[in-house]
């Protein structure tokens, strides 16, 4: 049976162009069928999809060649068929990447001897209610998703409900729920802790709060997180993963729960999140006197 592999690039620099080249050739060298994800005719000589729901369907993986912003959009695609998704960054952080540029052969030749292991990682699920309760609208997340208020003037009055149970009311621009995966983005940025990716729990940041109890809280998997919007509020958004928008009109109510289906994640090597989280982050780590590997 032949072999299917989805190129998912960026494709908006020179640099990332080439290497969408040479691993497009490395694959097609090993007799793997190469499925191009694009809209900008890039390696014109290889099949090409949009992103549809199917564009993954049939492959082993998704292979994602760009930042963290590609990677979520590449995320979209592996989940809708329940295949594998690896990245290898090309961006500047690339948190969500297993690899980066300069392994890219490395990589590559891996897949081709089927020589990497798959995870599971945490996913979120939102659904968005109207005033009356009426449905507005469901999607689902694995960073995070972000009510975020459209009057930049005014603040969003938002009411935290967790397992059923009111937490707090308070002005904010906006308030995140993020899963682990998600805890080192947007929601690390707005003053949310890091969580280790093996971690099963759900990180609420309001952000920008104006109240006194505006504390990140770490909640249980199985807890359903709840934001109600005030009738008098303006309207806001609900953003899922940076691209996804749902509307959210004043009265409504965004319900998050643990996703049903999580994304599969490709792994290379045994390497430890620290060693992650000391690299990305350029955390200063000299004097350490531990264990030497």
């Amino acid at each position: 049976m032949t072999r299917k592999i989805l190129l998912v690039p960026h494709g908006g620099r020179e640099s990332d162009i080439a290497a969408t080249e040479r691993a497009a050739e490395l694959l097609d060298d090993a007799g793997i069928n190469v499925v191009l994800r694009s809209d900008r005719g890039v390696l014109p000589g290889y099949d090409q999809v949009g992103h549809e729901p199917d564009a993954a369907a049939g492959c082993e993986l998704v292979l994602v060649l760009g930042g963290d912003g590609t990677f979520l959009r590449a995320a979209d695609l592996a989940r809708a068929v329940d295949v594998p998704v690896l990245g290898i960054n090309l961006g500047h952080v690339g948190f969500l990447a297993e690899w980066e540029a300069e392994s890219l052969e490395k990589a590559i030749g891996m897949v081709i001897a089927k020589d990497y292991r798959v995870e599971d990682r945490m996913t979120i699920d939102i659904r968005v209610t109207g005033p009356d309760g009426e449905p507005v609208g469901d999607n689902w997340a694995l960073n995070e998703v972000s009510m975020e208020s459209l009057n930049r003037s005014g603040v969003l009055d938002a009411i935290l409900e967790v397992d059923g149970r009111p937490v707090s009311s308070f002005g904010c621009d906006g308030v995140l729920v993020s899963t682990p995966t998600g805890s080192t983005a947007y929601a690390f940025s707005a003053g949310g802790p890091v969580l280790w990716p093996e971690l099963d729990a759900m990180l609420v940041v309001p952000n920008n709060a104006h109240a006194l109890f505006t504390k990140p809280l770490v909640v249980s998997p199985q807890s359903v997180v709840a934001v109600e919007s005030a009738s008098s509020t303006s309207a806001a958004v609900v953003i899922m993963d940076g691209s996804r928008e749902i509307p959210m009109p004043p009265g409504s109510r965004v319900e998050v729960r643990r996703g049903e289906r999580p994304v599969r994640w490709v792994r290379l090597d045994d390497h430890p999140f620290t060693d992650r989280l000391v690299s990305k982050l350029r955390l200063p780590v000299q004097g350490w006197r531990g264990p030497q590997r």
